[in-house]
């Protein structure tokens, strides 16, 4: 790896910093150097999500995270027994370092591969009345209102190709011919692209009963289409089948603090006084992978919504996880989240 020297952190940074770090390099980790440039140790993509998860502070040092004795190799290694290493340990990445333990490069698996593209069926959600961002919805589907110059459903198209995937389903209601004008086959993006069509709306989850069952061998990404968002969805996928789970919900941590003095008690007799505390709790992101089997469940054109549909595999003893996301997300919902997002997307 030729760019491993902009995925180095200090010690000194906190876990809000080295999540900036590891979203600008697209490496899905971050090693960790003192002064002299030695290898104190590694953070991946799974620590942070792990930290998250915890709802440890984003100022919080990265001291908490960090993997401190990471498996290194040194460059004499041949690629054949790094290789090895790598897959008998399940890791994407190994430092190398010299014999002073100072980091001269990385080794990542993806080195040692030609890249394949993936082939999860993505289905993407495009058939709501956007009916809170009157007018502007009036002649136009929401996933079709232009964030900068394009529709927000070609920037979450896109966001998908970049990663590798390229079969795609799209769900429509409402003035279904203006997005299918625009996408076409998907040939124009070098991919597939299906469509389904919901004669009445069957809620969130209801159209994924339309599907062709005989085409769901794989795990399958369902994603809201009025959601901006840098989600690795490779890491989405990869934390989905490590966790063998029947579905995966992505979550967003939000905070709602409480404007009085929380008062706790024993009987008649005050115990303690939190003025003004602050609970942390997560949020559905509107992102999900489910299991084939679980979307060859669906009855086809029954209406049911994303989150009775996890319920019952909930009170079913299922697995269903949660993979918490710190990468950038917006939910365009009213007319001041459209605002925000012509100033902040592109942006960012």
């Amino acid at each position: 790896m030729k760019n491993w020297k902009d995925i180095t952190v200090s010690p000194t940074h906190s876990i809000e910093q080295a999540i900036e770090v590891l979203e600008k390099g697209a490496e899905r980790i971050v090693l960790v150097t003192n002064h002299d440039n030695e290898l104190l140790g590694t953070i991946t993509d799974g620590d942070i999500r792990r930290a998250l998860l915890k709802h440890l502070p984003l100022e919080s040092s990265i001291d908490a995270i960090m993997c401190n004795r990471p498996i290194v190799v040194p460059k004499s290694m041949a690629r054949d027994d790094v290789l090895s290493l790598m897959e008998r340990n399940g890791l994407l990445h190994i430092p190398v370092v010299n014999n002073d333990n100072k980091l001269i490069g990385l080794h990542t698996l993806k080195d040692f591969y030609t890249s394949t593209p993936n082939n999860n069926i993505v289905f993407l959600m495009a058939g709501g009345f956007g009916t809170r961002l009157k007018p502007l919805t009036n002649d136009c589907p929401k996933p079709m209102l232009k964030v900068g110059e394009k529709p927000i459903l070609e920037l979450i198209l896109e966001s998908f190709v970049k990663a590798g995937f390229h079969r795609f389903y799209i769900s429509t209601h409402y003035l279904p011919e203006i997005i299918q004008a625009h996408f076409g086959d998907g040939s124009k993006w070098g991919v597939k692209i299906e469509y389904v069509y919901e004669a009445e709306p069957l809620g969130t989850a209801g159209a994924l009963g339309l599907l062709p069952k005989e085409q769901i061998n794989d795990p399958i990404f369902v994603m809201n289409g009025d959601l901006l968002t840098n989600v690795d969805f490779v890491s989405l996928k990869d934390f989905h089948e490590l966790n063998r789970g029947t579905a995966t919900m992505c979550v967003r941590e939000y905070e709602q603090q409480i404007p009085y003095g929380v008062i706790e008690s024993n009987g008649n007799q005050i115990t303690s006084i939190v003025e003004k505390p602050t609970h942390k709790m997560f949020v559905n992101a509107g992102i999900y992978m489910l299991a084939p089997e679980l979307v060859k469940s669906i009855v086809p054109h029954q209406a049911i919504d994303m989150p009775d549909l996890l319920s019952e595999q909930m009170e079913n003893n299922q697995v269903v996880s949660m993979f918490p996301i710190h990468e950038y997300w917006l939910d365009i919902g009213r007319m001041n989240d459209f605002q925000r997002a012509q100033s902040e997307y592109l942006v960012g």
